[in-house]
């Protein structure tokens, strides 16, 4: 592959991604998340996708367009949060999920980026996260159809840990601020939350940029993740439907009573 790693448009950098794949998405509700990617993954039919990602977006936006369309066959998250959708599948038995806590999450996709194939934390001992039983999918009669196995365990200084196994997947999309044609990224603030650990993960990550930087703009003091973990980068589309940056949850201070 040559160091300029652009694409020209959203559908040409996944129009590899195969039925059944493993993805690896960026974002955290709906902040940083890369929409435009998921939008060309939605109008290309891909399905059966396991998706690992905090969360499924929302009823109406982000990987909940996938869910609703029917698209994603497994999640692996930390929180089902806003999206009904998501509640119903899973609850129904659509979807297969497994629960992780949010740290543990980050760290298997950073682990596994890293070449890392498992590691302990405390993180869940004591709990049915440790000892399996976590419904992972319901049948049709509502009982649990599967459910997640015991982990191993060790005893470091007293205290139990849990062996967590990394996280690779055969995708990762992601979204950032800046990107330069080496496929070194720049998030702003709060996006940069799951997306490095998701770009590391991926077998063959795609970027979706706000602002595509030449070679040698970048301060490299200023890059948050390194081009080596970056195979497609892809600069949005001002005016772009997709390319929207929603609120989740808007919250609104009350004026004061006699003024600000």
């Amino acid at each position: 592959m040559g160091l300029d790693k652009t694409l020209g448009t959203m559908d040409e950098a996944v129009a590899d991604i195969p039925e059944g794949a493993s993805l690896a998405v960026g974002g955290f509700g709906l902040c940083g998340i890369p929409s435009a990617l998921i939008a060309a993954v939605l109008k290309r039919g891909t399905g059966g996708l396991k998706v690992v990602s905090n969360n499924c977006g929302v009823d109406d936006w982000g990987l909940g367009l996938l869910l609703r369309a029917g698209r994603i066959a497994r999640m692996t998250s930390s929180y089902v949060g806003e999206n009904k959708e998501f509640a119903r599948q899973y609850l129904s038995g659509e979807l297969e999920l497994e629960l992780v806590p949010q740290g543990t999450l980050a760290e298997r996709l950073r682990a596994g980026g890293a070449g890392i194939p498992a590691f302990y934390t405390p993180t869940g001992a004591g709990t049915q996260i440790g000892h399996g039983g976590l419904p992972w999918r319901y049948g049709p009669d509502g009982q649990v159809a599967v459910a997640s196995p015991p982990k191993e365990t060790r005893t470091f200084d007293g205290r139990e840990y849990l062996l967590e196994e990394g996280i690779r997947t055969d995708y990762a999309l992601v979204r950032a601020t800046v990107g330069d044609r080496h496929g070194n990224l720049v998030f702003h603030s709060a996006a940069r939350n799951f997306n490095p650990s998701a770009a590391m993960a991926g077998r063959v990550t795609i970027a979706e940029v706000e602002h595509l930087a030449k070679p040698g703009e970048l301060d490299p003091d200023q890059v948050h993740l390194p081009g080596v973990f970056v195979q497609r980068v892809v600069r949005l589309v001002p005016g772009d439907p997709a390319a929207e940056r929603r609120i989740e949850r808007r919250c609104v201070r009350a004026e004061r009573e006699g003024g600000a």
